[in-house]
């Protein structure tokens, strides 16, 4: 298990084709011998040519008039001043060229952007102070882990995902009967990364619509509920940990599962 984490930071890369010579002779011999991170990387590589072949239909304009006006209200459809280019200033960071969106730009399109737009520090930034990003961050996440899961067909044991969660982030947990009894099923676990770190990610499915409880080690942060990207985050603290629940449903629904999760997580 110390051999797995110590890939993690090495996947994203392994998967872009990014790595050294002798990173990627590190990871191809985990790879051999370990066969759930090699599953793991097979699955977001799928997901990744799934992203590049549908490129052009996912970066066709999809926004709804409605959701343009709420935008341009958010901004207070500030005016340019005469003489003032409209393109924003590029920005070195970490060594890459990146174009900040608008200064004013509102949060929903913000999130939105961040499914586009991932640069390490600006993200890592914009989750510390944002709600909302960290919403759509998890979000995104959870599509592509359920994504993934459905190309795997995967189905881990209770028992396997608590000694996954012992072993990676010290979390003694204990999935609740009342989960089962209440007709969540269980899909598995899977050790993701954020803005901030490495989190962890239980999926399960609800009736068939899926539902991701994220917790977040040594993180407290205001409870709230986040609409984005289509989806309902609750978010909410215990201890020295955060819980994200993301799922598809009302407001309504959403608050009443949180609130059923949280006391049986308890």
């Amino acid at each position: 298990m110390s051999d797995c984490t110590s890939i993690d930071p090495l996947v994203t890369p392994y998967v872009d084709g990014e790595l050294s010579g002798a990173d990627r002779a590190r990871v191809d011999e985990h790879l051999r011998r370990c066969a759930p991170c090699y599953s793991r990387i097979a699955a977001e590589g799928a997901v990744r040519d799934l992203v590049r072949d549908r490129r052009s239909a996912l970066s066709m304009e999809r926004a709804s008039a409605s959701l343009r006006m709420a935008c341009n209200g958010l901004t207070g459809r500030a005016q340019v001043p005469a003489g003032h280019s409209l393109a924003p200033a590029a920005t070195r960071v970490e060594g890459r060229t990146w174009i900040p969106s608008w200064r004013s730009v509102a949060p929903v399109a913000l999130a939105a952007s961040l499914v586009v737009l991932v640069g390490g520090a600006f993200v890592y930034q914009a989750t510390l102070h944002s709600s909302r990003v960290l919403a759509a961050e998890l979000t995104a996440d959870h599509l592509k882990c359920f994504t993934a899961s459905s190309i795997l067909g995967t189905h881990d044991a209770p028992a396997a995902v608590e000694s996954s969660m012992l072993s990676a982030f010290g979390w003694q947990l204990q999935l609740p009967p009342a989960f089962d009894a209440s007709g969540y099923e269980l899909v598995g676990a899977r050790r993701c990364l954020y803005g901030e770190g490495k989190i962890a990610h239980l999926m399960y499915r609800d009736e068939g619509r899926p539902v991701s409880i994220f917790m977040l080690p040594s993180s407290v942060r205001e409870e709230e509920l986040v609409e984005v990207l289509g989806h309902e985050a609750a978010i909410w603290s215990s201890g020295d940990r955060t819980f994200v629940l993301v799922t598809r449903g009302s407001r309504a629904e959403v608050e009443k599962m949180a609130t059923f999760v949280k006391a049986a997580l308890q």
